[in-house]
């Protein structure tokens, strides 16, 4: 076993019941193999094929994905993408991208493509590790809007990239957890509605999300009124064949009561 620490393994089980590999190289592929097993991995499945792995995913539901960025048929960042904006159980599963090129450029695409780490070839077993450990324990607020699904950017980590840009990303990394939830559900919302027409199916996600932790973030802090009127918002999102003019108006109401809170506390939702 690469780690002898019982209760570190015993957090990492979840991550590691159904792993699976999307990389055209075999040698590579064989490798992450061998380590994985050697985490604890129960299944591992490996795949070459961007379309075919898609497939895959529906029925094996891995607890874990690693996908190679480039390969004769596979986009690892557009498969991350579909996988992040499809129905799939799991979706929200993390993903590690792996490549031989750690430029400024292929990270932001990782991170903007919804994957939780990368990890550059040649990589030792420690580098694994550290990426398995990262997403196994340190869980990631889910992010849920029209222009971007996936895991909290603003702790996006790679250690890998030694270019002029790493201060940027490093201080990016270490932004504070705690997220505004305010300001974002209005963010997503204003986008969402604003998006409609272009993609109707992940507006709604989008809005339903939002109004669902709107109703929890009100219920915890005592505002009646905002709690409710998130309940009437997520029940119009997800009511069948919901349109954009059936949620606009519990959206509107969302919103004001968000710029209310907002000039009363001294937010920046106003």
């Amino acid at each position: 076993m690469l780690i002898d620490d019982p209760k570190i393994l015993t957090r990492l089980e979840p991550v590691l019941r159904r792993v699976m590999i999307v990389d055209a190289n075999l040698a590579a592929s064989r490798l992450l193999t061998d380590l994985m097993k050697g985490l604890g991995a129960r299944e591992v499945l490996v795949e070459v094929d961007e379309k075919r792995a898609l497939e895959l995913i529906r029925d094996f539901e891995p607890s874990l994905i690693f996908v190679e960025r480039t390969g004769p048929r596979l986009d690892g960042e557009t498969l991350a993408r579909r996988i992040r904006r499809s129905h799939l159980a799991s979706r929200q599963v993390p993903i590690i991208m792996v490549t031989a090129e750690a430029t400024a450029t292929n990270i932001k695409g990782a991170r903007d493509a919804g994957v939780h780490e990368f990890m550059v070839k040649p990589f030792t077993a420690g580098d694994l590790v550290r990426r398995v450990i990262n997403v196994a324990t340190r869980p990631r607020n889910w992010v849920e809007a029209v222009g971007y699904v996936g895991p909290d950017r603003r702790r996006f980590n790679s250690g890998d990239y030694k270019g002029p840009k790493k201060r940027r990303e490093e201080s990016a990394a270490a932004a504070p957890d705690h997220i505004d939830t305010l300001d974002q559900a209005r963010r997503i919302l204003v986008a969402a509605l604003d998006q409609f027409d272009r993609d109707p199916p992940q507006a709604l996600r989008a809005i339903r999300a939002q109004a669902a932790d709107l109703k929890a973030h009100a219920i915890e802090k005592g505002q009646t009124r905002l709690a409710v009127n998130a309940a009437e918002l997520e029940g119009a999102a997800s009511a069948p064949q919901a349109t954009a003019t059936a949620v606009r108006g519990p959206a509107v109401a969302v919103l004001a009561l968000i710029a209310q809170s907002s000039a009363e506390t001294g937010g920046r939702a106003a």
